[in-house]
């Protein structure tokens, strides 16, 4: 009987570790998704910001019809879900937004790009 239970103990040992490895992959999944999705949603915020410069006239301190002149805002180029830096041409606006959490790639950090006209706002996904 002593080696039974001992092959029992052995057994849900195994287990709860294979139970534990597994959560713990789930949540870096876990975490990884919420961070990519935060910046994307920081990203969609700061086009918009972008394009409200673009169409409030320069008397009211934007830049009538175009980007030239809008930048990031210091206090919204790092937060907690990562840091945002813009490339700024006359029609478009670009901004690369670089996460905290490591991406798909397990090397690099999760990385998506904003592109900003006038009438639209596209972000992709790189990792």
């Amino acid at each position: 009987m002593g080696q039974q239970q001992l092959l029992l103990i052995v057994l849900g040992v195994i287990i709860v570790g294979i139970a534990v490895v597994v959560g713990i992959n789930l949540f870096n999944a876990n975490a990884t998704n919420a961070n990519r999705d935060a910046v994307v949603s920081d990203l969609n915020n700061l086009g918009a910001m972008a394009q409200q410069f673009y169409k409030k006239p320069t008397s009211m301190g934007g830049g009538g019809n175009t980007f030239t002149g809008w930048a990031v805002p210091t206090n919204l180029a790092s937060n907690a879900n990562g840091g945002y830096v813009e490339t700024v041409a006359a029609q478009t606006v670009s901004i690369v937004g670089t996460g905290v959490e490591i991406g798909n790639d397990g090397a690099t950090n999760v990385q998506c790009t904003a592109a900003v006209s006038p009438t639209q706002i596209i972000v992709t996904v790189q990792n």
